[in-house]
């Protein structure tokens, strides 16, 4: 490509750390400003342009002079044709905005900053940490699963914003988001650089043709290296075939927990307007076309017990009003007709109702009860559908099937087949990464999604709404090509200090991992290595690092492609201690169990044949009698010995998932998460 070449030149210099001006990337030549915010006449590659000619990559230091920074804006990739092209304009008083990042870059602390700089808050008013992860199981894990939406005002601009899940297993998230939006806020980490899921998301926001904005964060801390950040997020621009406008990004500093931004690490403003100002200079207003036909995509879905089923999406054309009849429709022209009861847009921190909305603005609408993600509001006489949402496939499967434990019904609401069932279908009408078939039999269910941690969230909430039920150990999604048998595979990126590292890459290897590079990061003698393993390699692989490492390694995955069957991994050395008999488990019996192994119940808990009570010391399973009382009789005496028993395991519903084998389940009810044997397969092996 012309911009690797560039990049590969003679005047490596303007990648150094010691790079005159480390605030921005290699920029091009000044472009008019007609061009910049993509008024100008280029193609959708934006290299038909005289700038294509010259790579924006050959920079003399010479020219690098301080000046008043212009952005370009990328043109999306769906370029209209040139007679519609006239019909579209730019909306100048609104800017869409995804803000996307790895796992704890701090997103959602940027966003909490963002919103209270902008007055979205009283002065006297109460607010929460981490405001936008508002949903109680993303405040207990400290991560965003779902997006949100939200805006502000910057003088006389309406900046709509919407903050994304930062985790791989819910990438599906952030595909559909950026259908809404024309630019992105990248945020990474100033120590870390760009990580796993920053170049999924980065990728996807190139796919789009969206113009990107670079935050460099958490730059205030100790450690903190703005200069290789930027380089390495260029040469991730170079990577991921970027064009020439788009490689030519604004990079800001900030601190999102301080408040405070600047355009380069060392002079940060007291506020964020640094920030709001590159939004409002770099991010182009929305393309519209304010006199068509009416078109909107519904991106998300939410409900509402009052409202029903309520749709959100970017209004591309026309205006849509209060009672307006429209038509719904799928790609395939399949169209039906409803009308619209209410319509809402996002001010501040909530909904406001209102009676119309103009082609640009993000809106919610209600009174279509059966709407689905991907399909059209149209104009009931002339209205087109837009493309549908592409989602890129689940590599992860796991079978749910009804409880058949002698503790069924004890603990849930929903217990039955049909319950389930329809949990399982009506979580496909807003998750679309997710899928889910009829099992071999009439009560199983397969449900295949991005990862483990997809899927668990799912399990979370399931089994908070009151439902009882059991699922299998996570199995690959493999595929057969040619008659060749392929698997998938993730790029693997592990923070390890150096004084584990040695246990950490044996156990890497033993999982068929291939370490593909190794760097120093920071000046806390961390070590970063990056690994390509088969997911296979990777379900488990979590507790095993942090047992290896002593709980001080940090692992990132990301899904990467299919690749040739890598062979036989053995994921678990150790066998289960299995509950002999039902009852009620005693301090005596357990005194001599834990000799074997690692218990995961105490004392008075009642278990049942077969449930899994501990790990075996060694390979293979053995069973054991948990609830063994002590005998009294004249010949024994009944002196009462002390007896000490260790702390038993604490495993939570992602480590029992991690855990358990071909051979077992997890029986999960609102108030208990227990393990044990699938007596469909021990009857079997018998």
């Amino acid at each position: 490509m012309e911009m690797a070449l560039g990049f590969r030149g003679p005047s490596p210099a303007l990648l150094s750390p010691a790079s005159s001006s480390p605030a921005r990337a290699p920029r091009a030549s000044p472009q008019p400003a007609k061009h910049l915010f993509g008024l100008g006449s280029s193609s959708s590659s934006g290299l038909s342009s005289p700038l294509a000619s010259r790579t924006s990559l050959r920079c003399r230091p010479e020219r690098r002079v301080h000046r008043p920074i212009a952005c370009s804006a990328a043109q999306t990739t769906e370029t209209p044709t040139e007679e519609k092209k006239s019909q579209l304009i730019r909306r100048s008083d609104i800017r869409n905005i995804a803000i996307v990042a790895h796992v704890d870059h701090g997103k959602t602390t940027l966003v909490d900053s963002m919103l209270r700089q902008a007055k979205v808050f009283r002065d006297n008013q109460f607010v929460q940490e981490r405001i936008m992860d508002s949903n109680d199981l993303e405040r207990e894990r400290g991560i965003t699963i779902l997006s949100k939406n939200t805006s502000i005002n910057y003088k006389d601009t309406k900046v709509n914003i919407i903050d994304t899940p930062g985790h791989s297993d819910f990438g599906g998230e952030v595909e559909r988001i950026l259908n809404m939006v024309e630019g992105v806020l990248l945020v990474v980490d100033s120590v870390e650089g760009p990580m796993p899921q920053t170049r999924f998301v980065l990728k996807k926001a190139l796919e789009f043709g969206h113009a990107v904005v670079v935050v460099v964060n958490k730059i205030d801390r100790p450690s903190a290296r703005p200069d290789f950040v930027i380089n390495s997020t260029f040469e991730l621009f170079i990577e991921l075939n970027a064009t020439d406008e788009q490689c030519d990004f604004q990079a800001i500093y900030a601190s999102g927990i301080k408040g405070k931004a600047g355009l380069s690490p060392d002079n940060l403003a007291e506020d964020l307007s640094p920030l709001f100002e590159a939004i409002i200079r770099c991010i182009p207003g929305p393309r519209i076309e304010k006199d068509g036909a009416l078109q909107m995509l519904a991106t998300n879905i939410e409900y509402d017990e009052h409202k029903g089923r309520i749709a959100i999406g970017r209004l591309h054309a026309g205006t849509l009003k209060k009672g307006t009849d429209v038509k719904v429709c799928t790609s395939d022209d399949s169209c039906r007709y409803a009308r619209v009861s209410e319509l809402f847009v996002y001010e501040k921190f909530s909904r406001i109702p209102v009676e119309i909305v103009e082609a640009g603005d993000i809106c919610a609408v209600c009174g279509i009860s059966d709407i689905q993600i991907g399909e059209t509001i149209a104009d009931k006489t002339s209205g087109k559908p837009l493309p549908a949402i592409k989602v890129e496939e689940p590599t992860v499967k796991m079978s749910f099937s009804i409880n058949i434990s002698p503790f069924v019904g004890r603990e849930g609401k929903y217990v039955t087949s049909r319950n389930l069932r329809d949990r399982l279908y009506r979580e496909l009408e807003r998750n679309l990464a997710m899928k889910v078939e009829d099992g071999e039999t009439s009560d199983t269910f397969l449900v295949s999604g991005r990862g483990t941690l997809h899927l668990t969230i799912l399990i979370e909430n399931m089994r908070r709404e009151g439902y009882e039920f059991m699922v299998g150990p996570p199995k690959v999604i493999s595929k057969r090509v040619n008659d060749k048998l392929l698997e998938p595979f993730e790029i693997a990126t592990v923070e390890v200090p150096e004084e584990h590292m040695g246990s950490v890459v044996e156990l890497l290897g033993r999982r068929r991992g291939l370490m593909f590079d190794m760097q120093g990061v920071g000046s806390e003698g961390t070590t970063l290595l990056k690994y390509k393993m088969p997911t296979r390699g990777l379900l488990g692989l979590r507790n095993a690092i942090l047992t290896a490492s002593r709980g001080t390694a940090i692992l990132n995955t990301i899904f990467d492609s299919y690749g040739p069957w890598a062979g036989d991994i053995n994921t678990r050395d150790q066998g289960s201690l299995v509950a002999f008999e039902d009852g009620t488990s005693t301090s005596y019996a357990l005194a001599s169990s834990q000799e074997r192994g690692q218990m995961f119940i105490g004392p008075g808990l009642e278990v049942y044949k077969g449930q899994i009570v501990g790990i075996h010391q060694r390979p293979g399973d053995l069973a054991l009698n948990v609830c063994k009382k002590k005998a009294a009789t004249n010949v024994r005496s009944n002196k009462e010995q002390t007896v000490v028993l260790d702390t038993p395991l604490d495993y939570s519903l992602d480590d029992c998932i991690e855990y358990i084998q071909e051979d077992e389940l997890v029986e999960v009810t609102p108030s208990s998460i227990r393990m044990c044997k699938n007596p469909k397969l021990s009857k079997k092996s018998r």
